[in-house]
């Protein structure tokens, strides 16, 4: 195999979030001889982009507009003629209609992920995207699922044979997201809550509506009601920009307890406000495998999420954290009292929750698996005689 070959990255846009965040620790941590890489935006390519510490990566921005973008097939084909990739792997829906021109321009092997649930389709139950996703099925070689909800999707949703699947969890860099020094919490930058005074629940993400923070401050509003005397301690950190956090504040106001809570908008120093909480609190209506579950828990720390996709495949409810449905407020307020005033179970869990990091969702396994599947489905398009990965690759055998 050339090891110069390229892989071409197409997403909708580059920018902050799980799924790219992915895509950054996977070229990140491959080995440089493997593959070489690029990324393509559908529409934009942001500053986000800085987070890719190789030098020889190209990106490419198309500044596609809304809607389907089939006009874009002719300059996706030129495109692809001109950088000659190996591989093509485009992520979610959004970016799948890329497949087309790959397959028109000769791309030898054509991958397609699966990260997380459309907005419009919590449940997976819309039609209409069953079968769009159909439509593209035979141009798509093989594709990847991060939860077992989502290879169960494109098995009995879309109609995906088994032997064309691969689930591959996401990785988190354990030595970067790390717990403090001797157990003690950092103090987060800027921040006017103290560890040593406060409890400290905390989510990062975008602030936009699959996210739900609007949940989570209902629900500190709750405990807080529940129990008053939380008022003296319990503090709320709401990290991220997006349409919610003006939401989040209006509620947070209008309960009294702005003074509370702290949301600084976007941060790049996420490992560092992971290592000065005390419980982390993932509010989603969708997920595929979160990265910042992950990190989370490889930093220290429980967990408390919702039980929407793969959620539940990371969080090991009463073990690690808790798990609550989406949207219920007071089973949510109920969770963060328990663990509010129970601070040393608290640690137990995210202690436990840092070895199960550790032990099942590596970089080192992430990247592995990936790379194994890329090497098989290109030895596979030049022999064309070397069976095609499925299932849930096994880290511990790579």
């Amino acid at each position: 195999m050339d090891k110069a070959s390229l892989i071409v990255h197409l997403v909708y846009r580059f920018d902050t979030g799980g799924l790219e965040n992915g895509i950054v620790n996977l070229i990140n941590h491959m080995p440089v001889s493997s593959y070489r890489h690029a990324v393509v935006a559908l529409t934009e390519v942001t500053d986000f982009r800085n987070r890719i510490t190789r030098s020889d990566v190209e990106f490419v921005s198309l500044h596609k507009p809304p809607g389907h973008g089939v006009w874009l097939y002719p300059r996706l084909y030129r495109l692809f003629k001109k950088m000659r990739p190996t591989i093509v792997h485009t992520r979610n829906l959004a970016a799948l209609e890329a497949q087309a021109p790959a397959w028109a321009a000769g791309v030898p092997v054509r991958l397609h992920g699966e990260h997380g649930r459309d907005m419009t389709d919590l449940l997976g139950e819309n039609r209409r995207l069953q079968h769009v996703r159909r439509l593209y099925r035979p141009f798509v070689h093989h594709y990847f699922a991060l939860s077992r909800d989502l290879a169960g999707y494109l098995r009995n949703k879309v109609h995906v044979p088994e032997r064309r699947i691969t689930q591959v969890y996401n990785g988190v860099d354990v030595e970067r997201f790390a717990p403090p020094p001797c157990g003690v919490r950092a103090v987060i930058a800027g921040c006017p809550f103290f560890a040593s005074e406060h409890w400290l629940i905390g989510t990062v993400g975008r602030m936009q509506t699959v996210k739900d923070q609007t949940n989570l401050v209902r629900a500190f509003v709750l405990a807080l009601a529940q129990q008053p005397f939380l008022r003296e301690r319990l503090r709320l950190i709401l990290v991220g920009e997006g349409t919610l956090r003006e939401q989040c504040a209006t509620i947070l106001r209008e309960a009294g307890v702005l003074d509370l809570a702290w949301l600084p908008g976007e941060r790049s120093d996420v490992a560092d406000v992971m290592r000065g909480l005390d419980c982390f609190v993932l509010p989603s209506l969708a997920e595929g495998i979160s990265n910042t579950i992950l990190e989370a828990m490889a930093s220290g720390l429980p967990v408390i999420a919702t039980d929407v996709g793969g959620s539940a495949d990371l969080v090991v409810h009463g073990e690690t954290g808790e798990i609550v449905p989406s949207r219920d407020s007071s089973l949510l307020a109920h969770s963060i009292v328990a663990l509010a005033t129970q601070p040393e179970n608290a640690r137990k869990m995210g202690a436990a929750g840092r070895q199960r990091v550790q032990a099942r969702f590596s970089l080192p396994a992430m990247v592995a698996s990936y790379q194994l599947v890329y090497n098989q489905q290109v030895a596979r398009s030049l022999h064309n005689d070397v069976p095609a990965a499925s299932g849930h690759v096994d880290s511990n055998k790579i």
